[in-house]
C-alpha cells in the first residue's frame, strides 16, 4: 500500500477554498494526451521500511527535543501529502456516474484514508481497517473515528456507499478447523463491526479456500459464518470478491458465488465485488465489446445483477484463463484498454466504488523501492476520460497503442512462463503424474 517518503522535503502550504475540495469538472473531459504526458513524467517517493497498517507496538519514549524534531517532520509531510496530486472530478460532470478510486493507506489511523484519497484524486476509496497482517488489533479509537467520519463529510464523500473496506488476507472463512474457523469468525465480526461505527455499509472479503475439502462443504461453512455475522451486526453488506482461480480458492466462478448467496439467509446483506484481473484470469472474458456482454449476461443469469454492488479494476499480466493473479496498470495488461471502455460506459454500473489495486511500486535508478502514487491519480483521469469517448476514434487507439507498448516486455515475460508450466503440466499428464494435495494448497492465491 501507499508509503509516505522520509525524505527531508520543503513546507507546502496547501488550503482548500472555502472548505470544500477544488473540483475540475473538465478535467476528466481532457484528451488522454494529457494522462500521457503526465505519466511520463511521475511524481515518486521513496518507500520507507515501516510497520504494518494499523500497528501499534509500543516504542521508546523519545526526548522532549527529539519529540519537537519529529512533530516538526511529520507536520511537513503531512502538509505536502495534503497537496492533492490530481483534482477531484465532480462525478455530476460524467456522463455516467462512475466512482473511482484507488485502493490507499489507512497507516496511521483510518481517518488518514480520506485525506489519502483526496491526495489521488479519488472519489471513492478501498482501505484496510485494522492491520490485515496480524490476528490481534487494539478496537478503533474515538478520536480515529470521528475524524474519519468528519473527514468524509467535509471532502464530500459518502462513507456508506463509495468506501470499500477490504478484508484481511489471514481470514478463511471455509476452515473446517474448529479453533482456526473460530479466529477466522472472530477477526472477519471485528471488522464488520467497524464498519458499522464508521458508517460504512459494504465491505469486500475474499471468500476462502476448501484447503482440499469438498467445495461443496466448505461453501456451506462460507455461509454458515456469514449468517452467523449477520446476526452479530446490523447493517454491512458482506461482498464476495471473484477469484482468479488457482489451486483450492472458491469464487472464480458465478456459480461459486451463486452458491454462497444462496445459503445466506439475509440476501439484504450479500453482494458481490468483480475484481476484472481475476475474472479475466478465471476465464471471463471482456476484451471485446462482445466478449464484455456475454460475460454481464452469463453473471446476470447466475448470480443476478441486484447482488453486483463494486469493482476493483485491474488490468491482467497473464494471459486469458491463466489462473494467475498478477494485477497490471490499466492498458498495459492482456485486458487492454477496450475492456475498461465498456466497463466504464455500462449504465448498470453507475454509482458503485470502483477501486484500483494496480501496481504503484517502482525502483529508481539505483534500484530503491519507490511508490508513484501519481500513476493513481493518472489512472483515475485515464478511466474518466473513457466515459463517453468513442472506442472507435483516433484519439483512443492512440492512447490504446502507447499503453500496450509500455507493458509489452512484461506481457512477455509472463506468456513465457505460463507457456513454460503449461508444457510441464502437460508432460506430467502424459507421463500419469498426480499433483499433490500439498502442492495444490500452496498454490492458493491472494492479492
Amino acid at each position: 500500500m501507499t508509503r509516505s517518503s522520509p525524505r527531508k522535503r520543503p513546507l507546502v502550504s496547501y488550503k482548500e477554498e472555502h472548505g470544500k475540495p477544488v473540483t475540475k469538472p473538465a478535467v476528466a473531459r481532457e484528451s488522454l494526451g494529457s494522462f500521457n504526458s503526465a505519466a511520463a513524467k511521475p511524481v515518486a517517493k521513496p518507500a520507507p521500511k515501516r510497520k504494518a497498517e494499523g500497528d501499534d507496538a509500543a516504542e521508546l519514549r523519545p526526548t522532549a527535543a527529539a519529540s519537537q524534531q519529529k512533530k516538526r517532520k511529520a507536520t511537513k509531510v503531512k502538509d505536502e501529502d495534503a497537496m492533492p496530486l490530481a483534482d477531484r472530478t465532480a462525478v455530476s460532470s460524467l456522463k455516467k456516474a462512475m466512482y473511482i478510486g484507488a485502493h490507499v493507506s489507512a497507516a496511521g489511523g483510518v481517518n488518514n484514508s480520506v485525506t489519502n484519497a483526496v491526495h489521488i484524486g479519488a472519489n471513492a476509496f478501498a482501505l484496510f481497517l485494522k492491520s490485515q497482517r496480524k490476528w490481534d488489533n487494539p478496537p478503533l479509537t474515538s478520536e480515529a473515528k470521528e475524524l474519519f467520519m468528519s473527514g468524509c463529510s467535509h471532502h464530500d464523500y459518502k462513507a456508506a456507499e463509495h468506501a470499500l473496506p477490504h478484508g484481511s488476507y489471514l481470514v478463511n472463512l471455509a476452515q473446517s478447523d474448529p479453533v482456526k474457523a473460530a479466529q477466522a469468525y472472530n477477526a472477519f465480526v471485528d471488522d464488520l463491526a467497524r464498519c458499522e461505527q464508521l458508517g460504512i455499509k459494504l465491505y469486500n472479503f475474499h471468500p476462502g479456500s476448501t484447503l482440499g475439502d469438498s467445495r461443496d462443504a466448505a461453501i456451506g461453512r462460507i455461509a454458515a459464518q456469514l449468517n452467523k455475522s449477520h446476526k452479530a451486526t446490523s447493517s454491512v453488506v458482506t461482498v464476495l470478491e471473484n477469484m482468479a482461480g488457482s489451486g483450492n480458492v472458491i469464487g472464480s466462478t458465478w456459480e461459486d458465488l451463486r452458491d454462497i448467496i444462496a445459503l445466506v439467509d439475509d440476501k439484504s446483506r450479500v453482494g458481490v465485488c468483480i475484481d476484472t484481473c481475476h475474472a479475466f484470469a478465471a476465464g471471463h472474458d471482456l476484451r471485446t465489446p462482445e466478449a464484455f456482454k456475454q460475460t454481464l449476461n452469463e453473471f446476470k443469469e447466475i448470480v443476478g445483477i441486484k447482488y453486483l454492488k463494486a469493482f476493483h479494476l485491474n488490468d491482467s499480466k497473464a494471459p486469458f484463463a491463466s489462473n494467475r493473479d498478477l494485477h497490471a496498470n490499466i492498458g498495459t495488461g492482456f485486458l487492454g484498454l477496450r475492456a475498461f471502455h465498456s466497463v466504464m460506459n455500462e449504465g448498470s454500473f453507475c454509482g458503485m466504488p470502483m477501486v484500483l489495486e494496480t501496481p504503484i511500486d517502482k525502483k529508481d535508478d539505483k534500484g530503491k523501492a519507490i511508490e508513484d502514487k501519481q500513476v493513481w491519480a493518472d489512472e483515475i483521469k485515464l478511466l474518466e476520460s473513457l466515459i463517453g469517448m468513442d472506442a472507435d476514434s483516433e484519439k483512443f487507439a492512440a492512447v490504446e497503442r502507447q499503453l500496450q507498448a509500455r507493458g509489452a516486455a512484461e506481457r512477455q515475460r509472463i506468456q513465457d512462463q505460463v507457456d513454460k508450466k503449461g508444457a510441464k503440466t502437460a508432460s506430467k499428464k502424459q507421463a500419469g503424474g498426480k499433483k499433490s494435495k500439498k502442492t495444490a494448497v500452496a498454490e492458493d492465491e491472494s492479492d
